[in-house]
């Protein structure tokens, strides 16, 4: 087994003893290592980078090492004064001293230091819960806030820019494929009708930089629940993981993301629309979090976009699962017919939740701004 070989490659004393993979298996593959000598054990994560979703497996590492290193910085500097013991996965070098191996079929593989006696979550079971993965996101955020974006370099371009997705989805509409799904199914042809609708907020993010109000930042990207580990023993949240996404953009569409996948107590796959809503407690205690860390580093104009940025993200990955099921599955992988166009219903009812709560959820961030 060529994971068995790369395992023993890295700069870790001991030998392999175990090699056991975890893990989903939806970008990378991933496994948890032991290696053992004498008088200790070891483990770390042996991951291989998906090459079909990441063309420049060099260039996400070379981020990921550059942000990593920054962040460790400043965590320690600001440890004496912490509430937690914060902590952040540590790139480990090979043998050689670089930061990946490439095997003999060109892929690439990369070891990361565990996180340990910490657990993460599929949904936020609590307000507790919910203020504490505001404060992950708004402390990885304003610890790598003053990191110069123009050492990043843009891994996944068009990655979170709703109006590359829009063209996207138009490109797609007038096939003969999407006409045909949008003749038969009901249910589809009310999703166009909501796009329709709402068109005109797909740029209002990307309209705020153009005109200079706000500016790009290194952003994690993928903020999602099950990236925040929580401490086994104190409860506090103590890492944010998963930052193959580490590159320029909006700080935005991160929170939007973290409030997106964190207030729906339903998740993204049910089929009863009516589970589907914006917890507003949730909410409130993500964002009191949130701030706690963040409000530092924001400016009046990024505090100003906060609400649309839930809207927006919601409504991008709705549009997103929607024109995937329109050009027949290409993209999001699905266990079941119509899963996409399910998925992009749950996004969009969502979306109208958020629409629903707007004076309440802009309420919320003024009073806790």
């Amino acid at each position: 087994m060529i994971a068995e070989e790369i395992a023993t490659q890295f700069d870790i004393p001991g030998r392999l003893v175990a090699l056991q993979p975890i893990g989903t298996g939806n970008v990378n593959d991933t496994y948890k290592v032991i290696l053992r000598t004498t008088f200790s054990e070891e483990q770390y994560i042996l991951q291989r980078i998906n090459r079909t979703v990441f063309k420049n497996p060099a260039a996400v590492m070379a981020n990921m090492k550059a942000v990593t290193d920054h962040a460790h910085c400043r965590i320690q500097s600001e440890s004496e004064n912490a509430d937690r013991i914060w902590q952040l996965p540590r790139v480990i070098s090979t043998v050689g001293g670089r930061d990946f191996i490439v095997d003999r079929e060109g892929e690439y593989w990369r070891a990361l230091s565990m996180i340990a006696s910490t657990t993460s979550h599929e949904k936020v079971s609590t307000p507790e819960h919910a203020t504490e993965a505001g404060i992950v996101l708004g402390h990885f955020q304003r610890i790598i806030s003053d990191f110069p974006i123009e050492e990043l370099e843009d891994t996944l371009p068009g990655f979170h820019i709703t109006p590359g997705y829009l063209k996207s989805y138009d490109e797609v509409l007038p096939t003969e494929k999407a006409q045909k799904f949008l003749k038969l199914s009901s249910e589809a042809a009310r999703l166009a009708r909501f796009v329709e609708e709402r068109r005109g907020i797909a740029d209002i993010l990307e309209s705020a930089l153009e005109r200079g109000e706000l500016q790009l930042r290194p952003t994690h990207g993928d903020p999602k629940i099950t990236n925040i580990m929580i401490d086994n023993f104190t409860g506090k949240g103590t890492c944010i993981v998963d930052l193959d996404t580490v590159k320029p953009g909006l700080i935005h569409y991160d929170f939007g993301d973290a409030v997106r996948s964190s207030c729906n107590p339903a998740g993204e796959e049910t089929n009863d629309l009516k589970e589907v809503i914006l917890d507003l407690d949730l909410f409130e205690a993500l964002v009191k979090g949130y701030l706690k860390e963040a409000r530092g580093f924001l400016t009046e104009a990024d505090r100003k976009y906060l609400f649309d940025s839930v809207r927006l993200i919601t409504f991008e990955l709705g549009l997103r699962f929607f024109a995937d099921y329109l050009a027949g599955d290409i993209y999001f992988k699905v266990n079941y017919e119509d899963q996409n166009l399910n998925r992009a219903r749950v996004q969009f009812a969502l979306c109208e939740s958020i629409e629903a709560r707007e004076s309440e959820m802009r309420r919320a961030l003024e009073s806790l701004g």
